[in-house]
């Protein structure tokens, strides 16, 4: 017997009642993406390295520990499975000249893959939702994609997550921030961990993101970008501010956020929870002004946000809200096996009105019992049951019989009208 193989660790298949859930998620996520007028866009799956490392930075934890890099032996060339969606949009926006007619907004649903240990909600192989505004400058595109996410969390039932802000400022505000934090850190050397030790000339605002508790005090303590910041980035932070609190948006200013790659300037936000441990933040993004350049393209201002699928169903089930089970609406009960092709007939015209079918399958010894279809059709969590007993097609008439409503009676319904009755039995439509 041939070994079994099995997935990748940390890759995941997403089989049934589960893809469900995600499909649902989903068509939320388009319908809230068609609301604010947002198109989506697909990018490879596998992008040049090159593209990575000059738009995330040399010194991030993904490029240097988290990357799927490989040569093509094929010709040599160098690539990697996308970490992020980002890069590989701005990358299509600059290969197709697509900013030549004026901004764009843009959305991408795709799987991303980073090399990290495993855990709930963070996976080798992982699913993001990303919203990219490409060409906009002011604080106003900030605003309106945070707020998309807003709508998000509402179509999906979601309270329990909250949001802050703040400012990276430009270049040459971080330079001087940047100046003062190597000062500080050095100045307590004796404090810092491995891992801020090695960033300290490289990166040292990404000190500041560290997890290490017996570093939270000295971080905390350190030089504030905000102080360094000048007139123009404290009026675009400020824009945004009085654009959240005109819509009622709560927020927190949070002068230690700052995000996991270099191409980050002005606004930057997160959206996070309680709910999910270190896992905590649901949604993060903010203003790239500089990137479509860094890779190659003309210079333009963009902002966007991503957030991981795989973390936000967590948040889901972890909060009890409410997500609609995919079940069809009519289970056909087929006691005579010569009956199929009018049954099959029937089906494929209530199908063609949008109504979702699952058929009874008999097996090797027959149709099976009465009694074994109505356990099925009632396990398949049907609001109906269409019973096509020989008396009934032998009249041109089929058996309407109520699953979820103990106080409906079942009723014959003819074959002859089934445009007329038959649209009734989707869900969305009244009771037969």
């Amino acid at each position: 017997m041939s070994e079994q193989l099995k997935a990748v660790k940390g890759m995941n298949d997403i089989l049934p009642p589960e893809s469900a859930r995600w499909e649902w998620f989903e068509a939320t996520v388009r319908c809230v993406m068609q609301r604010y007028a947002y198109q989506n866009v697909r990018t490879p799956l596998v992008e040049p390295t090159p593209l990575f490392v000059r738009g995330l930075g040399e010194v991030t934890d993904i490029v240097e520990k988290e990357m799927y890099s490989f040569e093509d032996k094929l010709n040599g060339d160098q690539l990697t499975l996308r970490p992020e969606g980002t890069a590989g949009v701005v990358r299509a926006v600059n290969e197709h000249s697509l900013l030549y007619d004026g901004p764009k907004r843009l959305f991408y649903i795709g799987a991303m893959f980073r090399h990290e240990r495993p855990q709930k909600g963070r996976y080798r192989q992982f699913h993001q939702v990303g919203v990219e505004a490409l060409g906009f400058p002011g604080p106003d595109l900030d605003v309106e994609v945070i707020l998309m996410a807003r709508a998000l969390w509402r179509e999906l039932g979601l309270s329990d997550v909250r949001l802050e802000i703040n400012s990276l400022g430009q270049p040459a505000e971080r330079l001087a921030h940047r100046a003062a934090l190597i000062a500080y850190f050095e100045a307590h050397a004796d404090q810092l961990d491995e891992d801020a030790r090695r960033r300290l000339h490289s990166n040292p605002l990404r000190i500041l993101d560290t997890k290490n508790p017996a570093m939270q005090a000295l971080v905390e303590a350190a030089p504030k970008l905000i102080d360094h910041l000048g007139e123009a980035s404290l009026a675009h932070l400020e824009g945004v501010k009085a654009a959240l609190t005109a819509v009622g948006q709560s927020f927190t200013v949070n002068p230690r956020l700052v995000r996991g790659m270099d191409y980050y300037n002005l606004t930057v936000f997160e959206w996070v929870t309680d709910r999910l441990g270190s896992q905590g933040t649901v949604c993060a993004g903010g203003r790239y002004d500089g990137l479509i350049e860094q890779i190659g393209g003309k210079s333009a201002p963009a902002v966007g946000w991503g957030l991981g699928i795989e973390r936000v169903l967590a948040l889901l089930e972890d909060s009890g809200a409410a997500v609609p089970a995919a079940v069809p609406d009519v289970y056909a009960v087929v006691p005579d096996a010569t009956a199929l092709p009018q049954v099959i007939a029937t089906l494929e015209l209530l199908r063609g009105q949008g109504v979702t079918v699952q058929m009874h399958a008999g097996g090797k010894d027959g149709q099976g019992s009465f009694k074994s279809q109505f356990k099925k059709a009632d396990a398949s969590g049907a609001r109906h049951a269409l019973i096509f007993g020989a008396d009934e097609l032998a009249q041109g008439m089929v058996t309407v019989k109520p699953l979820r409503d103990a106080g409906a009676i079942q009723a014959q319904r003819p074959l002859a009208e089934l445009a007329d009755w038959g649209p009734s039995l989707r869900a969305s439509g009244a009771e037969a």
